[in-house]
């Protein structure tokens, strides 16, 4: 296991982190900066990705901009807000696990979130791509489709209310699934309990490593936002409003700046 990395005076064995506006951009790839500083990072601490996103998601976003590198053993992937978990085992991503939905509750989770959305005002007519997707493990409502430029995102919803509208009005019809405000124009919808608290407690077990092994970094730590569940946890969490912002302050802790 990597050795880890040191912030105020604390040493970390594990870096996790969001993905869209954490990492990079939503639905975005990672730029060139922070490709590098993520080698870099992966060199000296185990790292992991946990995102409401899939897999495909991870690929293009992360995995083609990193390439085949030394240390591709350390970094951890945990898609579909921590649902399901991969590792690398040469030459290839293994499933660790993979907590499915059923039928019925995926059936239900779709019914209820676009019932919702057109009794809201916010079935939008004018998408790019889907509005909802079946991810497996989890139910994703997207408002201006899954392909969406950024800069009509963060027009969208730009105070986060027509999410949390959205997002209260499924929880209460879905009493038995979990129902989270994801990104920027999204919400998530996964089994009772499995959160990214459930992947971060999942993670712990199998790496053997405890809170106060791991630093997060996540752009949604407000109450009821998809990474507030790993802060509540007790791990250390490091809120951040852009890629620029995670860079501005990963790059000290692993350069020693």
């Amino acid at each position: 296991m990597a050795d880890g990395l040191t912030h105020n005076g604390k040493t970390y064995k594990l870096v996790m982190f969001d993905l869209d506006d954490t990492l990079a951009p939503s639905k975005t790839a990672m730029a060139d900066e922070m490709v590098d500083l993520f080698r870099e990072m992966l060199a000296a601490s185990l790292g992991c990705v946990i995102s409401g996103g899939q897999m495909g998601q991870f690929q293009t976003q992360v995995l083609d901009r990193l390439g085949a590198f030394e240390h591709r053993g350390n970094l951890h992937l945990m898609p579909t807000n921590g649902t399901r978990y991969l590792r690398w085992a040469d030459p290839e991503w293994e499933t660790v696990y993979a907590e499915e939905l059923s039928d019925d509750q995926k059936a239900r989770a779709l019914a209820v979130v676009e019932e919702g959305a057109k009794e809201l005002g916010l079935w939008e007519s004018k998408t790019w791509g889907p509005i909802l997707e079946d991810r497996g493990s989890q139910i994703t409502f997207s408002a201006l489709g899954q392909s969406a430029p950024v800069d009509a995102k963060t027009a969208w919803d730009p105070d986060g209310r027509k999410k949390e509208s959205l997002r209260a009005y499924a929880a209460e019809r879905l009493p038995d699934l979990e129902v989270r405000s994801g990104g920027s124009t999204s919400v998530d919808i996964t089994a009772k309990g499995i959160d990214k608290a459930y992947g971060a407690r999942r993670l712990m077990e199998i790496l053997g490593l405890t809170t106060d092994d791991i630093l997060f970094f996540g752009d949604r730590l407000d109450e009821g936002g998809n990474d507030r569940p790993v802060m509540d946890l007790g791990i250390d969490s490091i809120p951040v409003h852009g890629w620029e912002d995670t860079y501005a302050k990963l790059a000290p802790i692993v350069r020693g700046a």
